[in-house]
């Protein structure tokens, strides 16, 4: 698998390393990020990622591996950021760490929202219902949709992590059945959209890409959105239900936190999105 770019938006690459092992890696993100951790490459995978790093110079090694695996990242200098228990197959617990190779990544850290989402965490969480109007359909999307999932990530974001405003990258992602997108319509405009990435052998699946047009923004369709992907996931045998959120926005937080997944950690100045390098919180729930 590569990277996709698309005109001006650059992203970072996503390929291959060693056997089985998938990574993304780029400027962009100025980072090396372990998405995924193939078995067979456990004894060789932290070598080829410091490889990388000598070569590229990033700030960051971000990881996502099963807890039995993470003491030979720790004994590297790695730390746990976000610890997912039970996250394959529902026995396994899943560790998101990192190490930082520059000091600058660790500075400017967003005190304010971080103060914020303290405060957040303190407020127990409610079941919201999510009443919408009939007209709002919200439904699972296929490729005669990727024109409007495109254009509503262009409207909503102004840089992402991943490639999402190119159509040949939805595409791909809904002809390998590597994601499901899920969208809530007004007559025919999308104004909700997101997507769930499904590991099928880990039983996990992350909820993520949530965007919604500014004209629709307060009224809650994230959470009817969320709703219809759980029960989706669910039917695949789904376990875990995961996302990455944005710290600096409390909306998007508030809709895990109401939606009861639990708060697992924080990634320090992870993801750039949206114009910079943010912070990002990682929920869980067991379905």
């Amino acid at each position: 698998m590569t990277g996709i770019t698309e005109g001006r938006i650059m992203h970072d690459k996503i390929e291959n390393i060693c056997t089985d092992s998938i990574i993304q890696h780029g400027k962009y993100n100025d980072r090396i990020y372990l998405m995924k951790l193939g078995q067979s490459d456990i004894g060789e995978v932290l070598q080829a990622i410091k490889n990388l790093v000598n070569e590229h110079s990033y700030s960051k090694i971000f990881v996502k591996v099963p807890i039995y695996i993470s003491p030979q990242f720790q004994a590297d200098g790695f730390f746990v950021e976000a610890i997912i228990p039970d996250f394959y197959s529902g026995t396994t617990s899943c560790c998101f760490m990192a190490k930082f190779l520059n000091s600058d990544r660790l500075m400017n850290i967003e005190t304010t929202r971080l103060q914020e989402f303290s405060e957040l965490l303190k407020v127990s969480h409610k079941n919201i219902s999510a009443s919408r109007k009939e007209k709002y359909v919200i439904k699972i999307l296929d490729s005669s949709h990727v024109d409007k999932i495109t254009e509503l990530y262009k409207e909503t974001f102004i840089t992402y992590p991943f490639p999402i405003f190119n159509a040949d990258y939805i595409n791909m992602l809904m002809k390998n059945n590597q994601a499901e997108f899920f969208g809530a319509f007004d007559k025919d405009k999308l104004i909700v959209v997101s997507s769930a990435e499904i590991d099928k052998s880990g039983l996990n699946a992350e909820m993520t890409d949530f965007a919604t047009h500014k004209d629709y923004r307060g009224q809650k369709l994230s959470i009817q959105l969320l709703r219809k992907m759980e029960k989706a996931v669910k039917n695949y045998g789904i376990k875990t239900v995961y996302s990455i959120a944005r710290l600096n926005s409390i909306a998007i937080n508030k809709t895990f936190i109401n939606q009861q997944y639990k708060y697992a950690g924080t990634l320090i100045k992870n993801t750039n999105i949206s114009g910079s390098i943010e912070s990002m919180n990682v929920w869980y729930k067991y379905l």
